[in-house]
């Protein structure tokens, strides 16, 4: 499936973004300000199920299947969040990029125990402002509209699909270029042991202390600051 993008800058260098599940190319408007003053040309994905692009199956290798169908060969940078990190894990050896950044990867998606089940996240769908109130208090009204809107267009039988995976690990052997995964502290994905042993593997790890899973959108400062020389 082509999916839809978003595009920004017209610098000689490429920067590619993936968001998670119920996000949208929305979830990066602080990053891309900071890649295109840095001379980035910036495209950001809708995965399948999300934005405006479009519905169907949905599968781990679908999605990763999209990013290869969509995104040009080559990027200096790939960035892919939660969801977005495990489909560009899965695109990462095609894709080629120059360098790759896992952010909270959900190569896992049932969590280190499998206990986590993605089907969860449905519940969003059903009392969305309340739920993001309640997690994120500190949000202006701007950004519980994108959030909404994000939601609005997310198809929640992506969650329900992948459900089906939480057993599944899709934790790469090794990193196929230079990575980083970046990780939250405390996370709900990545364990101590699990840092461990991708470092053993040969990412470099990075732990950013008291954020959410999405760091980049709750403790942005935090998250600029732990991709020092990366991007």
């Amino acid at each position: 499936m082509r999916l839809h993008t978003r595009e920004w800058g017209t610098g000689d260098r490429l920067a590619v973004l993936v968001h998670g599940l119920m996000a949208d190319h929305r979830t990066w408007h602080e990053l891309v300000p900071v890649l295109t003053g840095r001379g980035y040309r910036v495209v950001a994905v809708d995965l399948r199920g999300h934005g405006g692009s479009g519905r169907g199956a949905y599968a781990p290798h679908l999605f990763a299947e999209d990013l290869l169908e969509t995104l040009p060969r080559g990027p200096e940078l790939a960035l892919g969040h939660s969801l977005g990190a495990l489909a560009l894990a899965l695109a990462v050896s095609e894709l080629k990029p120059g360098r790759a950044v896992y952010s909270e990867p959900a190569w896992r998606l049932g969590g280190p125990d499998g206990t986590l089940d993605p089907a969860v996240f449905t519940l969003f769908k059903r009392a969305p402002r309340l739920l993001i109130r309640s997690l994120r208090p500190q949000w202006g009204e701007r950004e519980v509209a994108a959030e909404l809107a994000a939601l609005d267009a997310w198809d929640e039988r992506s969650a329900l699909a992948l459900s089906a995976y939480r057993a599944a690990d899709h934790t790469p052997e090794k990193p196929v270029v230079r990575s980083l995964v970046q990780v939250a502290e405390p996370s709900t994905l990545v364990s101590g042991a699990m840092r461990a042993e991708l470092t053993r593997r040969g990412f470099e790890v990075r732990t950013v202390p008291d954020a959410t899973h999405a760091i980049h959108r709750d403790s942005f400062d935090a998250f600029l600051t732990s991709l020092s020389g990366w991007l």
